[in-house]
């Protein structure tokens, strides 16, 4: 399996072109992915008002790209509000998957709802995890899944109150590798590229891998820097991971819905 991350340049303007933004990141890929390969969006990318308009371009981005694509998230307006959710569509632009941020973060509670709804699915048989920025902070929220993820995906929109983006991507890494370890699992964060926007949440560009096989220290974590980036995952090597540690009892699989441990 293949994961493709981005980090586009976006605008907080709904009249901005985020959407063709993200398409031009990754087209070069078209040629190289298949079926069960995954392309990760950011978080909110898509600001405009219609879900209808996102969910079509969600799908028809997977049509022609031949793979999956996890939709970064939409702010959907709802009878009882508006959530903060992403869809998954396969190679054909099926919908297989719908996530919802459950934590929502900061000023975002003042314009969407907690959601409910923990995405879960399984993509070239294995098992998935989708959370929406803020909630790949709570360890808690990886205790709702009712198998141990092969992958962990997070949609991102970074922000930081920091003249710099440098702290947060540290904060990013480090806890994309302790997650990586934690539960045996690959990470892959998709971002917003860093942008100055006077006046408006400052995204750091935390995008890219966390990869709980590599004996070599400085590839724990593997950024993209700009625009995207394609990973190889190698999944006997994640088995053999959870077997060794398990082996030397440093690796539990915590039982599904958060249920105490024997």
């Amino acid at each position: 399996m293949k994961l493709l991350l981005v980090q586009p340049e976006l605008a907080y303007d709904p009249d901005a072109d985020n959407v063709g933004a993200v398409e031009r990141v990754v087209a070069p890929f078209a040629g190289s992915l298949e079926a069960n390969d995954i392309v990760l969006l950011p978080e909110h990318f898509d600001l405009r008002p219609s879900r209808a308009a996102y969910e079509t371009d969600v799908r028809g981005l997977a049509r022609r790209l031949g793979c999956h694509v996890v939709g970064g998230s939409h702010h959907e307006l709802r009878d009882d509000g508006s959530v903060n959710s992403g869809i998954v569509a396969n190679a054909a632009g099926e919908l297989v998957g719908r996530y919802e941020k459950l934590r929502p973060y900061a000023d975002e509670r003042s314009r969407v709802r907690q959601g409910a709804g923990l995405g879960e699915l399984t993509i070239g048989g294995h098992a998935v995890l989708v959370l929406i920025c803020a909630d790949f902070w709570f360890s808690d929220i990886f205790y709702r899944a009712t198998v141990l993820p092969d992958l962990v995906l997070v949609p991102a929109l970074s922000v930081t109150r920091k003249p710099t983006p440098h702290y947060s991507r540290a904060l990013w890494t480090h806890l994309a590798v302790a997650r990586a370890y934690e539960f045996g699992a690959y990470v892959g964060v998709s971002d917003w590229a860093h942008i100055e926007a006077p006046g408006l949440p400052t995204p750091s560009g935390v995008a890219g891998l966390a990869d709980p096989t590599t004996s070599d220290a400085t590839t724990l974590f593997l950024p993209i820097g700009a625009g995207a980036r394609l990973y190889e995952l190698d999944f006997a090597a994640l088995s053999e991971l959870r077997r060794d540690r398990t082996t030397r009892g440093f690796f539990w699989k915590a039982p599904p819905n958060g249920e105490s441990a024997p």
